[in-house]
């Protein structure tokens, strides 16, 4: 609901491309005395609900189901994820609290971040998946009341992959290998074009806010200040006191705050030549759009035919390991190509 004043009670979504700052924005929220960051991604759109499932009525049971898996997930996450049975009695408090309203999925999605929120002592809920960059004209019509904050980063960091290798050590090692295969410059730059092709329809939107991980970084009270007047509450400086690690890189450490050195960490290292050249000849246009100039760079060319022979092979045995992953296989190949 959006109050007189302008404030509302979400939900929020921060959403974004892999590696984009999304999990720092989510800690930098859940410091406000209102809202509540939901512990982990929740995939709720494309793994647990598509496009198709929007309308559908849901028998008891099968609301219970979901809500319960929607718990488990943010309980456990969704790669480490147990049996949600071991939340249906709380799933069923949820459902139950739907009262009037039909149990469809993204009324039982919505009642479950309002009901996770309010146990937590907080009016306002805050998903933080961002794989949602891709459902925000979804999200807008389903939710009137939600505000989506998508953040957007240079487009050079992408060693998600090496997360388990670099500190990370509740990243399960399946998962790991799974990102392993997945990456490949082609592939992970054409994602960002995606990515940022998605939000620009909603630039100017008064319920969308672009925020640049960088500009977060090097002027972050201006910028959180920013977010706030967006969310339409106040503005606290302990929103800034959050921990540094726990993305995708980083374990959390006992340092807090926003930390400035994180800008431009590409050129410390985790990209070669070849792939730095790869990835600003695809995103070069939209790069320039969000102001990250391309850098000279040589192209090693040993590398570059083998980057350009393995993208049919990476393709596919990324695919075929994303399958699980894809409710609406269809669906999310449109999502991320058109």
């Amino acid at each position: 609901m959006i109050k007189e004043d302008g404030s509302i009670k979400g939900p929020v979504f921060v959403v974004g491309n892999s590696r984009s700052g999304t999990t720092m924005m989510g800690h930098i929220l859940r410091n406000h005395p209102m809202i509540f960051t939901l512990q982990h991604e929740l995939h709720f759109f494309e793994q647990l609900c598509t496009s198709g499932d929007y309308n559908r009525v849901l028998s008891f049971d099968e609301a219970v189901k979901l809500a319960a898996r929607l718990l488990c997930i943010n309980h456990d996450s969704y790669w480490t994820q147990g049996d949600p049975a071991r939340f249906s009695e709380e799933a069923e408090t949820v459902i139950r609290s739907i009262q009037d309203r039909s149990r469809t999925p993204v009324v039982i999605f919505e009642q479950f971040l309002r009901y996770v929120a309010l146990k937590n002592g907080k009016q306002i809920p805050c998903d933080q998946t961002p794989r949602y960059i891709l459902y925000i004209a979804d999200i807008l019509k389903l939710y009137p009341d939600s505000r989506v904050i998508n953040m957007i980063r240079d487009p050079r960091p992408k060693n998600k992959w090496k997360r388990r290798w670099m500190g990370y050590k509740n990243f399960p090692l399946k998962e790991s290998i799974r990102t392993k295969i997945n990456y490949h410059p082609i592939t992970i730059s054409m994602l960002w074009n995606a990515s940022v092709r998605a939000v620009n329809p909603f630039t100017g939107h008064p319920r969308v806010l672009v925020v640049k991980f960088e500009d977060l970084l090097t002027d972050s009270e201006t910028e959180v200040r920013r977010i706030c007047d967006f969310l339409g509450v106040d503005f606290y400086k302990e929103m800034l006191d959050i921990p540094q690690g726990g993305s995708s890189l980083k374990k959390f450490t006992t340092n807090k705050g926003i930390d400035s050195s994180r800008v431009e960490a590409w050129r410390k290292g985790g990209l070669n030549p070849t792939e730095i050249y790869l990835c600003q000849k695809i995103t070069g246009t939209l790069m320039k759009k969000y102001g990250y100039e391309p850098e000279s760079t040589k192209v090693n060319p040993l590398i570059l035919p083998w980057y350009l022979f393995s993208l049919p092979v990476k393709l596919l045995m990324s695919f075929i390991l994303n399958l699980k992953r894809m409710k609406s296989i269809p669906e999310a190949i449109k999502r991320r190509l058109l």
